[in-house]
């Protein structure tokens, strides 16, 4: 009886191991619509986050672009106000009519006429 006693208590044993991988087996954790949205909104994050990423890349080298083109222009305005205080250097009455005496022009002041400034 000992012999029948333990083939009865090894297939048990079997049956439940048995029973115990097909329970695990079978449970899932998520289901396969579940895994679809999941990949799905995971893959719209990282689409996302790469546009997001670009797009301070734009921004970033627009910003960049923009600082470059008011340099110049701050650049372009001293060149301009330097020019602007030769022009009024070189247009003083004192120097144009020194510049006409070494040229042999005279005044004549019956011929002058005023010009009205701008």
């Amino acid at each position: 009886m000992s012999n029948l006693a333990r083939k009865i208590g090894e297939q048990r044993v079997e049956q439940t191991v048995q029973e115990e991988r097909k329970i695990k087996i079978k449970k899932s954790w998520l289901t396969p619509g579940e895994k679809i949205i999941g990949v799905a909104f995971a893959g719209l994050v990282c689409f996302g986050a790469v546009h997001l990423i670009s797009n301070q890349a734009e921004i970033y080298e627009m910003n960049k672009e923009i600082q470059n083109v008011e340099t110049k222009i701050n650049e372009q305005q001293k060149v301009n106000a330097d020019l602007q205080v030769e022009i009024k250097d070189l247009s003083k009455y004192e120097r144009i009519y020194k510049e006409a005496k070494k040229m042999g022009l005279e005044l004549n002041n019956n011929n002058v006429k005023v010009v009205p400034a701008q």
